[in-house]
């Protein structure tokens, strides 16, 4: 089965922060694949901007030098790839390079500008785009995350990008929406008769959403401590994960159909009453510092590890819980939601285990797939004996090995270029977002509770567990 692969048409990419990490490790990688299979035709350009003093043949050099590993056999795709680069030194806060930029774009083409930089750098930029003249009706803004650190400041950025672009030019980019398995949720549900009439709190249990990270802050202290788990994953990753589960079908596939009724599912969301949300903080092993180390600060009442029990308060979802967990210092690297079934109204076999009820398992990450956990007779004689078995397809495996599954920024940068929202956050939904979890963040502030120590490599703290072994549950072992 081969991938088709649909060309946009000629591009200007202004990439702001070129020489950063994420540029060189995601965004000029995955804009290489795209160029590999046909997708970036001629006449594409890519502009590197940064603060650096370099000119386009030493930007090109440190780009080489950064695709090394994605480039071997690909001699000459990589040598087209570094004819479409050029590079302009910016000062973002300055008046330095902005002239020299804008002259270097070209009125008749799309312009993206792709701001792979601190967030307080954002309305700066935007505002020079504007005040230079390149924020035209065909560009496009596309900004990372964190957007905002609450719900003022969210709101005040907002403002200040709609005072230069228009919101249908803002793309506000979350990279799990962009991941293969995760739009599958959306294709499972809504493209198979099977699944969505058992869709509601009539047919699910509960559902399980986890992100868990093995690694810990890794030199990222400064940051995190004042952000968090809260703010790193639950305000984003995870809040997009819970929408596209529990959403109820758009009208259409498009970008504000989709979105509307993401927002309709946070404006959905009860507040968490403090019993239902586990805060947790790893400790030191023979092997590691504590987060406390890693970020510096002994002090620190930062979360390097949450999980939840919530409510979606609607027709479809009333009555069923949904448990979100995410962490650091975690036994694996994974993330998956996890969709329990209820059990048979009445069971024909007094001997059946209900805690092997069936569950589809989406992994999102590693080895991208879909698992439908079954009962069945287990073979041979002696009674009826039920065990329980699954149907697992892994994408690699089953859509065959000539199909490559694009990196989450590859389809995302290509999305912009054909300006098309769908898989990125609308103003009003990042806003709505931060209204539900301030009250949440407030009350730990106040509070002044220290998160719970957890052992690195385990699952959490033992409170997580707890979480659900009250209510008759248990999580899905991470790494099982």
């Amino acid at each position: 089965m081969a991938s088709r692969v649909i060309p946009v048409e000629p591009f200007d990419l202004v990439l702001f922060g070129a020489t950063g990490d994420l540029a060189h490790r995601k965004i000029l990688p995955g804009l290489f694949h795209r160029l590999a299979v046909g997708q970036i035709p001629e006449g594409s350009r890519i502009i590197g901007c940064a603060r650096s003093e370099m000119d386009a043949d030493a930007f090109r050099a440190s780009v080489a030098e950064s695709l090394r590993h994605e480039t071997r056999g690909k001699d000459a795709d990589l040598d087209k790839f570094l004819s479409l680069l050029d590079y302009v030194s910016v000062d973002a806060t300055g008046e330095r390079g902005w002239k020299e930029l804008a002259e270097r774009l070209r009125a008749d083409v799309v312009r993206a500008f792709y701001l792979s930089v601190g967030p307080s750098l954002f309305a700066p930029i935007a505002a020079r785009l504007d005040q230079h003249g390149m924020a035209t009706p065909n560009s496009r803004i596309v900004v990372e995350k964190p957007f905002g650190h609450d719900l003022a400041s969210a709101r005040e950025l907002n403002r200040e990008l709609r005072n230069c672009f228009a919101e249908d030019q803002i793309y506000r980019i979350d990279h799990y929406l962009g991941k293969e398995t995760v739009q599958n949720v959306m294709a499972l549900r809504f493209a198979n008769a099977l699944f969505e009439p058992l869709w509601n709190c009539q047919h699910i249990d509960h559902v399980q959403i986890t992100v868990a990270e093995k690694l810990g802050i890794e030199g990222r202290g400064d940051y995190y401590d004042r952000a968090g788990a809260a703010r790193d994953m639950l305000q984003n990753h995870l809040m997009q994960l819970l929408c596209l589960t529990a959403m109820e079908p758009p009208s259409r596939f498009e970008a504000n159909a989709v979105r509307d009724e993401k927002l309709k599912v946070i404006r959905a969301l009860d507040p968490v009453p403090p019993q239902d949300i586990v805060r947790g903080q790893y400790r030191a092993s023979a092997h590691s510092k504590s987060y406390v180390q890693e970020a510096g600060n002994p002090d620190s009442t930062t979360e390097s590890f949450i999980a939840m029990k919530l409510h979606v308060s609607n027709w479809r979802w009333g009555g069923t819980p949904f448990y979100l967990r995410t962490g650091k210092r975690l036994r694996e690297r994974l993330s998956e939601i996890v969709i329990i079934f209820r059990d048979p109204p009445h069971s024909i076999f007094p001997r059946m285990d209900h805690r092997r009820g069936n569950a589809l398992i989406i992994r999102l990450q590693p080895d991208e797939g879909v698992t439908l956990r079954m009962t069945i007779k287990e073979p041979g004689p002696g009674g009826m004996r039920l065990t329980e078995v699954p149907l697992d397809m892994t994408f690699a495996e089953a859509l065959g090995a000539d199909v490559e599954i694009p990196d989450a920024y590859e389809r995302l940068v290509m999305d912009v270029i054909r300006g098309d929202q769908t898989l990125f956050m609308r103003g009003d939904e990042v806003e709505a977002a931060w209204e539900w979890i301030d009250p949440i963040i407030a009350r730990w502030q106040e509070s002044g509770d220290r998160p719970a120590p957890y052992d690195p490599g385990s699952s959490g703290p033992e409170d997580a567990l707890m979480l659900m072994h009250r209510d008759g549950r248990r999580w899905r072992e991470i790494g099982s």
